[in-house]
């Protein structure tokens, strides 16, 4: 017999036994309306209300809640496979309530099932059925009852969350080195953007430069201003063609002589080379020929720096030469202004002034002579400010009485001095060693070269020293730069011997092509007016 005949046939069995006249009773408006609800969960209440009331069969075991409940004890009694608890990051069957949990999820069904369920609102008429629908419901919520018996007091839950993580992994001990710390830690952005334009924080390209020697206090690379590159790699000096990438071999010095400074005049093929049985060099690139060589020095040449036809070597004996070229007798004059090696030699943009730094700790600035050859053999200035070798130094561009020195590891400042009055202009400490400094010509910015930690480069604003862009690459720290001629791309040296290339201040082509279009629309209004 299916379910419905036997409905029907309990309802004219209830209607013969009752009073068939007035209103319907509320248990048959409830039936009713049971009825006319969905086909599954009519089933399925009414399958357990008559089989328990009439047939006999005890309710089916086989409920959702009761299977979630039996599946929950066994995954509670069940140890987990994952050693230590499992991911703590993933819920800990082991020390989570389950029970306590699935009566929290359904505590607002429950309670309309209650309410529903109300014996004190039932009718006499409706004994059998509600007296069976409030003992089916008594069995379903009997055990979710107890639990709220132990877990409330009240409306409080004592304890218990619906899901229970574990602890934070535990610290690693003090001793322990993270080897991938460097990786994910080290930011390498493609490019990075500065104010209204983008760095690129790559290297264009990068060269292999086998033999660099790394010493801090040597100047082994300079560009010239035919886009020549000259380095020096062990006891050889080469010649690199950044136009059409040849490479030319221009000397090689027997065992135990090297090049030690290398510096371009300012227009034309001729560079100095000063080596290390302190004598100054002039070759003739373009003919691969040796024009003269040029004494005074007991020590190697570490610097060397051009002022049209008077080239001034920096030497470890302390001293500075000046050299004239063209002349026979070529020593003009010998500056004595530091008492250990002489590392860094700049002459200012507007050649009045020329900078040197020294070994000593020590930033001497000489004024042109009185005949306007050479200079002053006391030092203008002595700054005094930093606490280790100064090798880096730049002119500002824009600014000649403005002088940029930087120090070594104990000191890692970067300064500037105000030349007409001797005054500390601004100091930034830069963490790092400082190992070459230039001055952009298309931007107000400033590069510098470092070394340990980071071995990057770093672009700054000027004056306000807002840290840009870092350029990273190198594995070793950085101990050369120069600039292109157009003032585009900068070349770097390291001591991981490589050189690498960064088109760090290109123009932008935004700007050039406003500045074109101001000038096209000019031309045309002065034409325009011609014709009127």
């Amino acid at each position: 017999m299916s379910q419905f005949n036997f409905v029907s046939d309990l309802q004219n069995a209830l209607i013969m036994d009752g009073d068939t006249r007035g209103p319907a009773p509320r248990w048959k408006k409830k039936l009713e309306a049971s009825m006319n609800g969905s086909a599954n969960t009519t089933r399925s209440v009414l399958s357990v209300s008559y089989n328990t009331s009439f047939s006999g069969v005890q309710p089916s075991t086989k409920t959702p809640g009761k299977s979630a409940e039996a599946k929950a004890k066994k995954s509670m009694t069940t140890p987990t496979k994952t050693p230590g608890g499992g991911d703590r990051f993933i819920p800990n069957r082991a020390a989570t309530n389950f029970e306590l949990a699935h009566y929290l999820v359904n505590k607002d069904t429950n309670e309309k099932s209650d309410e529903e369920n109300d014996p004190q609102s039932t009718t006499s008429n409706s004994n059998n059925i509600n007296n069976t629908n409030i003992q089916a419901s008594a069995r379903k919520g009997e055990h979710q009852n107890l639990i709220a018996e132990v877990a409330q007091v009240g409306d409080t839950v004592k304890s218990g969350r619906i899901l229970c993580y574990q602890n934070k992994a535990p610290a690693a001990p003090e001793s322990h080195t993270n080897p991938l710390k460097v990786v994910y830690s080290l930011k390498t952005p493609i490019s990075t953007k500065s104010g209204s334009r983008y760095i690129s924080t790559t290297s264009e390209r990068i060269l292999d430069a086998p033999d660099f020697i790394n010493d801090y206090y040597l100047n082994l690379m300079d560009w010239s201003g035919d886009n020549i590159v000259a380095v020096a790699l062990g006891k050889c000096v080469y010649l690199w063609n950044a136009a059409n990438g040849s490479i030319e071999q221009l000397t090689e010095y027997e065992e135990g002589d090297y090049a030690c400074a290398l510096s371009w005049i300012q227009e034309g093929h001729i560079l100095a080379i000063g080596n290390s049985t302190g004598v100054v060099e002039l070759w003739d690139c373009s003919k691969v020929k040796r024009l003269r060589v040029m004494d005074g020095h007991s020590a190697r040449v570490g610097s060397l720096a051009w002022n049209s036809y008077l080239v001034s070597s920096g030497s470890r004996d302390g001293t500075i030469i000046h050299h004239d070229v063209r002349s026979r007798e070529h020593k003009l004059s010998s500056l004595n202004g530091h008492a250990q090696e002489v590392c860094g030699l700049k002459w200012s943009t507007d050649f009045k002034y020329l900078a040197s730094g020294g070994n000593d700790n020590l930033v001497n600035v000489w004024s042109l002579g009185s005949g306007g050859v050479g200079t002053e053999l006391e030092p203008l200035h002595k700054f005094t400010k930093h606490q280790a070798a100064v090798r880096a130094l730049a002119w500002c561009p824009w600014e000649t009485n403005t002088l940029a020195s930087g120090g070594g590891t104990a000191d890692r400042c970067i300064k500037f001095w105000n030349i007409n009055t001797g005054s500390l202009i601004k100091s930034v400490d830069s963490n790092s060693q400082v190992c070459a400094l230039l001055f952009s010509r298309h931007y107000k910015e400033l590069i510098s070269a470092h070394g340990f930690a980071n071995n990057q480069l770093t672009i700054w604003k000027y004056p306000t020293m807002v840290k840009q862009a870092d350029l990273t690459g190198h594995t070793s720290r950085v101990l050369q730069m120069a600039m292109s001629p157009n003032g585009e791309t900068v070349i770097s040296a390291g001591a991981d011997e490589t050189l690498r290339l960064w088109n760090c201040f290109e123009p932008d082509p935004l700007a050039a092509k406003k500045a074109s279009n101001v000038n096209s629309n000019a031309k045309k209004s002065v034409f325009r007016q011609s014709i009127r």
